[in-house]
């Protein structure tokens, strides 16, 4: 196939976890050749006009959107998909519906909660409303992914504090804030690939926080993601077996998973995000429409621990596009 690799438009400037869009780009541009597609890259515009004249400079038969951010704002990124079914292309991943109620996690967390999906209580702004003075929350981005926000100070109790760390938030990334429910236990990934008419879990990992300082929030936050030879980074480790050591819990977590990518619509690949009390009470964080496929990430490494290599998840991924 002749391929159009579409990524985010990303500065020479700009911040790690958007450096690692354009990363994931040339990767699967390299990949998709290896296996003999013809494979183009492309930054993404808002021009309808000008995304149309890079498929046709390519000839592209299908686009692989690897657009996750749009003007610097995750929020913006299902305009892309918006755009390609606009003009009529066939694109990987999720549609544009589907990708805006996903990541807008006060949103989807409603969704969840209506369909009988358990996600932890929440809070948002201007009045807090839902609060629980007595217990604690991690004050998070609404639209904004890749621990955008998250350190040892997103955790905290009391109304008025938690509103303090919101607005200062907005004033420093933009944005909208909420508060959620903060659950003291274990986390889990769970990714799911295409395969045939169906979304298929793959072995799912625990983040466990090795040789954690006591008081330490136990959250994969900035640090963990994008400073590498960090504490954080250094020990939160990813570990898979939960399937041999837990077969109850894997299979729970794994319907869950696939219920709530059900519920959203979403295509090709996802991945959804647990905390589970110690009591093995599961609680879904995120839904999350377009996990990093950077080749040293976690979803290619679920997919290697299922016996499936990196040109494999890509072939499911072009598969999903291409049926519907």
């Amino acid at each position: 196939m002749r391929i159009l690799v579409l990524h985010s438009d990303v500065t020479p400037d700009a911040p790690p976890e958007e450096q690692d869009t354009l990363i994931t780009a040339v990767a699967i541009g390299d990949a998709l050749r290896a296996m003999g597609h013809f494979a183009q890259l492309a930054p993404f515009t808002l021009s309808p006009e000008r995304i149309r004249a890079a498929v046709e400079a390519c000839r592209a038969e299908l686009v692989f959107n690897l657009v996750e951010s749009v003007l610097g704002q995750d929020g913006l990124a299902a305009s892309a998909p918006s755009i390609l079914a606009q003009l009529g292309i066939a694109f990987t991943g999720s549609g544009a519906a589907s990708m805006a109620i996903a990541g807008d996690k006060p949103l989807a967390k409603r969704i969840l909660r209506a369909a009988g999906l358990p996600t932890p209580d929440w809070s948002e702004p201007p009045n807090w409303g839902a609060i629980d003075e007595a217990r604690p929350y991690i004050v998070k981005s609404a639209t904004e992914d890749a621990s955008i926000g998250l350190d040892d100070g997103a955790v905290l109790s009391g109304r008025s504090a938690i509103a303090a760390r919101a607005r200062a938030c907005a004033q420093r990334h933009g944005g909208r804030w909420f508060a959620e429910a903060y659950v003291e236990g274990r986390e889990y990934n769970v990714a799911l690939v295409a395969e045939k008419d169906a979304m298929r879990t793959l072995p799912i990992p625990e983040m466990r926080f090795e040789d954690w300082p006591e008081r330490k929030p136990r959250i994969v936050g900035y640090d963990a993601k994008w400073k590498p030879g960090s504490v954080e980074a250094s020990r939160t480790v990813r570990a898979f077996g939960l399937e041999r050591r837990s077969p109850a819990l894997a299979a729970s977590l794994a319907d869950l998973a696939r219920r709530a990518v059900a519920l959203f619509g979403l295509r090709g690949y996802a991945r959804v995000d647990f905390r589970v009390t110690d009591d093995g009470t599961p609680a879904i964080l995120e839904v999350n429409p377009n996990p990093c496929l950077e080749p040293e990430a976690g979803f290619p490494a679920a997919a290697a621990a299922a016996g499936l290599s990196y040109g494999d998840v890509l072939e499911r991924v072009l598969a999903a596009a291409t049926a519907s």
